[in-house]
């Protein structure tokens, strides 16, 4: 095992301070994942949407357990290589990536965002040796698999539902769904605060194993847990109105019978991956589910070519925050 360092108290309240931003930035980054559908729809102003959705992310910490956290602590690298060097070059690969995204308005994944920070930082440390396969390989899985299945799931929705309300005249069925809407998307914040707040309890957690201040047992202590999710949800408050526009108009057009099946879809991938720990991406999972709705309208619906930006951007973020990590920590150690 490689020797640890332990750093002072100060510097120790900097990191801790650094993954709580990590956290603010990837709620106001992942904004548009809850309230898309219910801004583009006009179901909610921008502004009770942001709202909607900061409080049930919160919410998400009477509902779930800590699986998700585990994972990311302990499950993509080795825990006895981490040091605070380490979750720095993670943190700043992941946060760079995620400005440089928001900046130009693609909504790319915060949660692989952070993986690669962690292998990139990780390998530098240890060399390929420190990375936990099983984890990565699991969490890499879901790249492909959970818009995939949240097309599929959305889409099998929309034939469901439509079935169900073809002798129901156009104004009844638009009131039904008005309301089925908005449950569906205070469902998906839930998922998203269960999921996402929690990697960011890992990296924390993870660093304070590193310096034995857990007793030898890696658990997430409960003030972990509170400021995380207070931290996603602050900056789910804040929005991120261009990824919001581009989840929302720029993909395809919604109606609220569209935004509930997209929304009802990405929730159950995100209950389901939350309950398995899978770090799985909010940003992947409701593009999936977007592009599947507007897909069983007619494939025409759907603009492929800004589908086929994001999915660049998808495939080039573990990557491209891998090597910022890694050239982050080689930075540390010159010092």
């Amino acid at each position: 095992m490689l020797e640890t360092t332990i750093v002072a108290l100060p510097l120790l309240i900097a990191l801790i301070a650094l993954a709580l931003a990590f956290d603010f930035l990837n709620g106001l980054h992942d904004a548009a994942n809850s309230i898309a559908t219910v801004v583009s729809t006009r179901l909610l102003t921008p502004v009770q949407a942001v709202l909607f959705a900061a409080f049930f992310n919160f919410a998400a910490y009477w509902v779930f357990g800590l699986k998700v956290a585990e994972t990311v602590g302990k499950g993509i690298i080795d825990k006895d290589i981490v040091n605070p060097q380490v979750i720095f070059g993670a943190l700043v690969g992941a946060m760079f990536w995620n400005l440089v995204t928001w900046w130009k308005g693609i909504p790319s994944s915060s949660s692989h965002a952070l993986v690669g920070g962690l292998i990139g930082a990780g390998v530098c440390r240890a060399g390929f040796d420190g990375i936990v396969w099983a984890g990565v390989t699991k969490t890499a899985s879901a790249i492909v698999l959970s818009p995939l299945f949240g097309l599929i799931l959305s889409m099998t929705l929309v034939m469901m539902t439509s079935w169900l309300f073809m002798r129901a005249t156009a104004r009844s069925a638009e009131g039904i769904f008005r309301k089925l809407h908005l449950f569906s998307a205070a469902a998906y914040s839930l998922g998203h605060g269960a999921n996402d707040a929690q990697k960011t309890m890992g990296i924390i957690t993870v660093l304070l194993y590193s310096q034995n201040l857990l007793n030898g047992e890696f658990h997430v202590p409960g003030w972990v847990v509170l400021s995380c999710y207070v931290a996603i949800s602050l900056g789910t408050l804040s929005g991120g109105w261009k990824i919001i526009e581009t989840m929302g108009t720029r993909i395809t057009k919604l109606s609220h019978h569209q935004g509930f099946c997209a929304s009802a879809g990405g929730s159950v991938m995100l209950f389901a991956a939350s309950a398995f720990g899978i770090p799985v991406s909010t940003t992947h999972t409701i593009t999936g589910c977007v592009v599947g709705v507007g897909a069983a309208k007619r494939t025409s619906a759907v603009r492929w070519g800004v589908a086929g930006r994001i999915v660049i951007a998808w495939l080039i973020t573990i990557p491209a925050s891998a090597a910022v990590g890694a050239l982050f920590y080689s930075l540390t150690t010159l010092f």
